[in-house]
């Protein structure tokens, strides 16, 4: 019976080191954690330096009689899909080059890929495109710099006496 028992307890301890094992590849969200998704996308797919977002246009993002989507939902999304693939708790945009390859309308679903491609010191370069089926809507280099406290809560310019 003893020996049933330690057998039982080695195979519990092999199940949970193997969890545990499991959780160290996980990676977690640690930016921009109250974000409207519901305007910025949701992610998807999460690796380190890597991300995959969906966008479901919906009716608030519409521009036009026609169902043309704003341009700066679009950007959003890339902007948060960079953000993410940078993925620290106090990264910021500091700027980008984008190009608004073909328009998307209203149930369109825009698939975004970020991946950092550079890295120095605390700037990080990501490049982000965006999709709808096959079709490239958007292309975007985006630059951002990891700073030691949060945006707001930094001495920007040094207080008069």
């Amino acid at each position: 019976m003893k020996q049933n028992e330690k057998k039982e307890e080695i195979e519990e301890e092999l199940d949970l080191e193997s969890f545990e094992d499991s959780r160290e590849n996980e990676v977690f969200i640690h930016t921009h954690e109250q974000i409207n998704l519901d305007l910025c996308g949701e992610i998807t797919l999460l690796e380190k330096g890597y991300v995959e977002l969906k966008l479901i246009t919906t009716e608030e993002m519409v521009a036009d009689i026609e169902g043309l989507i704003h341009g700066g939902f679009i950007f959003s999304a890339a902007d948060y899909a960079a953000m993410v693939a940078v993925n620290e708790k106090n990264v910021v945009l500091v700027g980008s080059e984008c190009q608004f390859l073909s328009p998307v309308k209203f149930h369109d679903v825009v698939d975004f890929v970020a991946r950092v491609r550079h890295k120095e010191g605390r700037k990080r370069n990501v490049h982000v495109e965006g999709h709808v089926l096959d079709i490239k809507v958007f292309e975007g280099e985006f630059k951002t710099v990891i700073t030691e406290r949060h945006v707001l809560k930094l001495k920007l310019l040094e207080e008069e006496d």
